[in-house]
């Protein structure tokens, strides 16, 4: 076939369409839908049914690292600070020293059982020492687990933050193996600057963007996820050419806009939503043209043995001697180490190695891509079942419920509605069951001193609270907001649902 630009777009559509049926076909069997993305691309791959040629680890790496910050962007938006917030000290000792730890054991592993060299053994640790926010933000979403405490709010800001670590630990044993005569003193350098570069910037691109966002003034709402994506980019090239992290910026400027107060935040966050799947996509099925199935038979065995050794030995070692400072208990730690997924973020690291033109580097890209496969398919198909055996799961009919949940999942053929309620107004003080709001209208929530509550009928509403409302019609939401405006909050004779 002729490559032109015309080509391309048919084929990138007709391969995101069948991704799409994958995943709707992955809820009713239970695989997750990163693996039939995954599988997608390797059918149309060059060894596959669709013989599309592609073999530019560059260009993987591009869109990988496109895809990733949209991923991250999304996934930090999305958290719930006040959930994060009691569990932000161990995410963190997570993301930094348990990544660390993970690679150290793992490479030290590889190093024994093959004919890998010292460093090129830590550096398959490092690739692979990280969890995928992809993998863990679409499982734990897709499947709607609700988990007890604070274990859901843990493995995101874990997923979502350590990257950064696995990344910078890649770039220091490439440089180690490329010239093993590196001093400690640079690297040890290079390494506190990415992560205290990429954690200021972040916070004060954080910052910067909620003044852009709230201060521009765009006439068109449809600008404002435009300007959020302008804003991402920005963030990360900038942190990146100055030599920090720019997946850590990313991720930190993300958590910190989605506790803030912005305008048209919903639209903002659906947008970035529907994105965030899209990159998934466009990432799996990326990487699984990449790679070539019969070069992955011939390291199947090694692949299994190190495979096997991440799931049962590494991780749970980190994240036990970890947890080991905080208050968690046993079977929560377990559970944690069992949801320590790897995915695309690891395949995406593997082709720095390609692009530095290691020796072996063919072979630690085949070996990372076996991990994640097997990590995918086997953990998590069986993360229910495991929370399930280790009693960490709530009730089928018990669904933790955060602000973005809220905002994320408006009924359809609704009106929706914020409404800021001034410390003169005469709805302060009262019940919400005294209103007499409309059948076909609801508080769905309220934001009280950074805390979001889902409120009842006896919820006593205060000045400074935020109402979310949502209503079956214009009609209807026209007279819930005059009854909040008006002197006389009592909407029983409004206009009821028929």
């Amino acid at each position: 076939m002729t490559i032109t630009p015309e080509n391309i777009l048919l084929i990138a559509s007709v391969l995101i369409f069948i991704s799409v049926l994958a995943g709707k076909t992955s809820f009713r069997i239970g695989v997750p839908t990163l693996i039939l993305f995954l599988a997608v691309g390797m059918l149309a791959g060059s060894e596959g049914i669709g013989k599309i040629p592609f073999d530019d680890p560059g260009l993987a790496q591009f869109i990988g690292i496109v895809a990733l910050n949209f991923i991250l962007f999304s996934g930090g938006f999305e958290t719930d600070w006040n959930s994060v917030r009691p569990i932000m000290w161990q995410g963190i000792a997570l993301s930094v020293a348990g990544v660390l730890l993970t690679a150290l054991t793992l490479g030290l592993f590889v190093w024994w059982v093959t004919d890998f060299t010292i460093y090129e053994g830590l550096l398959l640790g490092a690739i692979v020492s990280s969890t995928d926010a992809a993998a863990v933000f679409s499982i734990l979403r897709s499947k709607s687990l609700a988990l007890k405490g604070h274990i859901r709010p843990t493995l995101e800001f874990e997923s979502g933050s350590n990257d950064p670590m696995a990344y910078i630990l890649t770039i220091v044993f490439i440089s180690l193996v490329q010239n093993g005569e590196h001093s400690f003193w640079p690297v040890l350098l290079m390494f506190l600057t990415q992560l205290l570069l990429g954690g200021v910037l972040g916070y004060l691109f954080g910052l910067g963007s909620k003044f852009v966002i709230n201060h521009i003034k765009l006439d068109y709402e449809g600008l404002y996820p435009v300007l959020s994506i302008t804003l991402m980019i920005l963030t990360y090239s900038v942190t990146t050419a100055i030599g920090g992290n720019g997946f850590l910026a990313v991720y930190i400027s993300a958590l910190y806009l989605g506790h803030q107060d912005l305008i048209h935040k919903r639209t903002i966050m659906k947008m970035f939503d529907g994105l965030a799947w899209l990159m998934q996509i466009i990432l799996f099925v990326v990487l699984g043209l990449l790679v070539f199935p019969s070069h992955i038979v011939p390291v199947i065995g090694i692949g299994m043995l190190v495979s096997a050794f991440l799931i049962l030995v590494a991780r749970p070692l980190s994240t036990f001697l970890i947890l080991a400072f905080f208050r968690v208990r046993a079977r929560t730690k377990l559970f944690i180490s069992w949801v320590g997924l790897r995915g695309a973020v690891p395949i995406v690291f593997a082709t720095y190695p390609l692009m530095a033109g290691l020796e072996k580097a063919e072979m630690i890209f085949n070996i990372v891509f076996f991990i994640s496969l097997t990590s995918v398919l086997i953990q998590g198909t069986t993360v229910p079942l495991v929370a399930k055996w280790l009693h960490v799961s709530l009730p089928a009919r018990v669904k933790n419920v955060t602000a973005a949940d809220v905002l994320l999942s408006e009924p359809m053929n609704s009106e929706f509605a914020e409404f800021t309620i001034a410390p003169e107004s005469v709805v302060a003080g009262m019940k919400i069951i005294d209103l007499g709001f409309p059948q076909n209208a609801r508080i769905a929530m309220i934001k009280r001193e950074n805390k979001y509550l889902i409120p009842d009928g006896m919820t006593v509403i205060q000045p400074g609270d935020r109402l979310i409302v949502l209503a079956g019609s214009k009609n209807i939401l026209e007279a819930v907001t005059e009854c909040l405006l008006s002197d006389n909050p009592v909407c029983s004779e409004g206009p009821k649902a028929s």
